[in-house]
């Protein structure tokens, strides 16, 4: 049975509550290096260029969390164990669409089948593809949802001199972009509306409550990313961030629960149930599950 944390009624939602902790870089990081096997402070000191005091922070706040035990060592939960499909969706998407990393990405093999593949998001139920511009979902937020509810808090990370946020350095920018799209609490937002239909300025600084500067800003940055076109819709690179938003959205309803209910409700149309969000692989038409996923050179 899994053991979800309940939220108090009013606060932040299961989906500002994640932004807060998987919106980082070091924190995924982490988390990848777990998931192939780092369950010691010195493996992790090891394979990422992080220091002791960060990584110390951010192991505690994972453990706090529940995504660790810790022992002998530092083991993955259930809860930690779940992120997987976050980060495959995060990995297929940067591979695709990030021509910035330092070193080339691993490919991806379906252990079952024995083939490269893509995750392919689908319906849970009725194991259809599902994309951003289909229109096979219906619904947007729930009993516990609200822009306001579903921004995460302003972190107090330590910042560089020229004010960006510190970030690991560029040999371990696993996730540059994806970090910049849900690692800022506006930035994450803004991506949220845009999903849910908002292409208007207007509009946006309506979602997000903040000041026109602040919209402005983000939209440059999503801009210049390529994830917003001229005319603030979703470009194509945008909409392929979608798998991302919903292993993440389902991870987040997984864990968290809030008093009033969760923050987003989605119906599939075709099949007719609530949407929870799987992956297939693009190879075999198999489900995906982590054990079978092997990175390649």
């Amino acid at each position: 049975m899994l053991e979800v944390t309940e939220l108090p009624a009013g606060q932040r939602n299961a989906i500002g509550v994640t932004l807060g902790l998987l919106g980082d870089e070091w924190s995924l990081l982490i988390l990848r290096e777990a998931l192939l096997g780092a369950d010691r402070f010195v493996d992790w000191r090891a394979r990422l260029p992080i220091s002791n005091a960060v990584l110390t922070a951010r192991l505690n706040r994972l453990t706090e969390a529940g995504l660790f035990l810790r022992g002998n060592g530092y083991r993955l939960t259930e809860r930690g164990a779940d992120v997987w499909s976050i980060l495959l969706s995060i990995w297929a998407w940067e591979d695709r669409w990030v021509a910035s990393h330092v070193e080339r990405l691993p490919g991806r093999v379906h252990r079952p089948c024995g083939k490269p593949f893509d995750p392919v998001l689908v319906c849970s139920a009725c194991d259809t593809p599902v994309l951003a511009i289909d229109h096979s979902l219906e619904g947007g937020f729930g009993p516990s949802g609200s822009w306001e509810r579903s921004v995460p808090e302003a972190t107090t990370r330590r910042r560089a001199a020229d004010g960006a946020p510190r970030r690991p350095s560029s040999d371990a920018a696993f996730f540059p972009q994806t970090t910049a799209l849900i690692g800022n609490r506006w930035s994450a937002a803004l991506v949220g509306a845009a999903f849910q239909g908002v292409h208007r300025f207007s509009d946006f600084q309506r979602c997000l409550n903040t000041s026109p500067t602040m919209v402005a800003d983000r939209i440059r940055t999503l801009h210049a990313l390529g994830v917003l076109a001229d005319d603030y819709r979703l470009t194509a690179k945008g909409l392929a961030f979608f798998p991302v938003v919903m292993c993440l959205v389902g991870w987040a309803q997984r864990w968290y629960r809030a008093a009033e209910g969760p923050a987003l409700v989605h119906r599939h149309l075709p099949c007719g149930t609530d949407f929870v969000a799987a992956l297939d692989c693009s190879s075999c038409g198999d489900r995906l599950v982590r054990k079978d996923v092997v990175p390649t050179s």
